[in-house]
């Protein structure tokens, strides 16, 4: 049969109970007040970020740059794509605190003084874009590719781009835009 708690005994559950949220509260506000300090598009950023901020919605939302896109949310269709010291990342499963101390580039990094950047060129030139919504991760990931290997042969272009998912093509347009990137870059145009 039931018996209820004395009196005493349910005072020192609730007292228990506000101890724990409070601390819980704490732990929420350090998390909340960490300073993320790092390179966006070369400039430097400090802001405060909780730690589960993934770097995607941190650009997004915090820093405005919408040019990275929100795909699939898992990690499996690389629209989300941005550069960790010219690496290749795939922001939707990266912790924004992970580019502390670091430098990011994304596709807003890319062309300068109005001038389309030697893969962006590829990309309208060889039409290897049709809707437009993967193709900033398609950049990003080529940027990575070029950035390490000026000269990528074909196998090395469709090994760079694995990670990456567009709807549209067949691929072979995105391909050819890479190669005539790559042609370019030869020629002093910056990636």
């Amino acid at each position: 049969m039931f018996q209820p708690l004395p009196i005493n005994a349910v005072g020192v559950a609730v007292k228990f109970e506000l101890k724990a949220r409070a601390n819980r509260a704490l732990r929420e506000k350090k998390r909340l007040s960490r300073l993320l300090e790092f390179t966006l598009n070369g400039r430097t950023r400090v802001d405060a970020v909780a730690d589960n901020v993934l770097l995607l919605d941190y650009l997004r939302e915090k820093a405005g740059l919408t040019g990275t896109k929100t795909g699939c949310d898992g990690g499996e269709c690389g629209a989300c794509t941005v550069l960790i010291d010219d690496k290749p990342v795939l922001s939707c499963l990266t912790l924004a605190s992970v580019a502390r101390g670091r430098r990011v580039d994304t596709i807003e990094a890319l062309g300068h003084d109005g001038k389309l950047s030697a893969l962006q060129r590829g990309f309208h030139e060889k039409l290897g874009s049709q809707c437009g919504y993967c193709t900033p991760g398609f950049i990003m990931a080529s940027a990575g590719l070029l950035r390490k290997n000026p000269r990528p042969s074909e196998a090395e272009i469709i090994e760079a781009l694995g990670s990456n998912i567009c709807r549209c093509t067949g691929y072979v347009k995105i391909i050819e835009a890479v190669q005539y990137a790559a042609t370019l870059h030869a020629q002093g145009v910056s990636p």
